[in-house]
């Protein structure tokens, strides 16, 4: 938790020192630009990114879920690929903004902000390495406590590190459509009413399919997650359709601004979406064989837990044997 952040005040700082370095920079009276929007959409989606790991951070560790603990160190990777991309694009942007008179005359402000480009990648870079042998060292504690809270059935543990991962690709899915959306919503231009309605629309829609596919999951309800498996299809098919749409001769000059981002996180979705559809169906085939019961029944590491794992201990005072400490492969 405290890695973490750490990782967000410092990247939010430089984030936010460029961004106001940016925004006074900029000459005042010029009409409103997709390119003047690209710094100020990257601080938005870094504060979002940042505070939805921290939220991610606590819930895994209040879950005991190595699963989500090794995705989290994933999601720094896909922050650190973010962030490498930022540095092409803002360059890009000003490139276009310099000469079009969107920069005050004089102002150096790429030579300000580039150093501060250039140290976030290396910066989250660190932070991911120093996740990653967190990660490993919680493996262990994890394993642990699963192990008391499932027993020592394998294939019960098996359907249960199914269940998880399938849990933790709903919670990644959720950013990354969130951050696509945003991106194409404020600063791709000349989109028309419908299908702006219809991408706004899709957010509330996004969550509520997101939320569903978990409580059905719970519940072992089959024709729930029959009907949340087709609609993972509908989004793979959107996300195409925008990646088709990007690249083609007619819109990709509406889309240049804000591609490589957007292509990036499309294409990140798209394979989380498949992921998650495959483990919606290895979920499925676990139904009705007892694993609904350690789900609902409490939460792993809880009070409850913890007093009941004290009863499993050896008498030691009549010589009872003392037993190995077991891990999850």
């Amino acid at each position: 938790m405290l890695t973490t952040t750490l990782q967000a005040v410092i990247v939010l700082a430089l984030e936010a020192y460029n961004f106001a370095k940016f925004q006074l920079s900029l000459t005042k009276g010029k009409p409103s630009s997709p390119n003047t929007k690209t710094i100020p959409t990257y601080l938005t989606l870094f504060i979002f990114g940042f505070l939805y790991q921290l939220v991610l951070v606590y819930d895994s560790l209040r879950l005991k879920n190595t699963i989500q603990v090794i995705g989290l160190c994933m999601y720094n990777g896909g922050m650190l690929i973010y962030a490498a991309l930022q540095y092409d694009q803002i360059r890009n942007a000003l490139d276009w903004l310099v000469p079009n008179g969107y920069i005050q005359p004089g102002n150096q402000i790429w030579e300000v902000i580039k150093p501060d480009l250039l140290a976030v990648p290396c910066i989250i870079a660190f932070f991911t390495v120093v996740m990653a042998f967190e990660a490993w060292k919680l493996y262990d504690e994890f394993a642990w406590t699963i192990y008391k809270h499932i027993s020592a059935d394998l294939r019960m543990k098996r359907r249960f590190l199914t269940f998880q991962i399938f849990i933790t690709l709903l919670k990644f899915d959720f950013f990354f459509f969130l951050g696509f959306t945003v991106q194409f919503l404020v600063i791709v231009s000349n989109i028309g009413d419908a299908e702006k309605w219809v991408t706004v629309a899709a957010i509330p829609v996004t969550i509520m399919i997101l939320s569903m596919a978990a409580f059905w999951t719970r519940r072992e309800n089959k024709a729930g997650m029959l009907i949340t498996i087709l609609l993972f299809f509908g989004a793979m098919a959107y996300f195409i359709f925008k990646l088709a749409r990007m690249y083609s001769p007619s819109r990709s000059k509406d889309y240049l601004p804000v591609r490589k981002n957007l292509t990036s996180f499309a294409v990140l979705t798209l394979i989380l979406i498949v992921l998650t559809i495959i483990n919606a169906c290895a979920c499925m085939a676990n139904f009705d064989k007892g694993l609904k019961v350690h789900i609902l029944k409490r939460k792993i590491g809880s009070e409850e837990e913890k007093i009941d794992n004290m009863t499993e201990l050896p008498d030691l005072k009549h010589g009872g044997p003392v037993s190995s400490r077991m891990t999850i492969d």
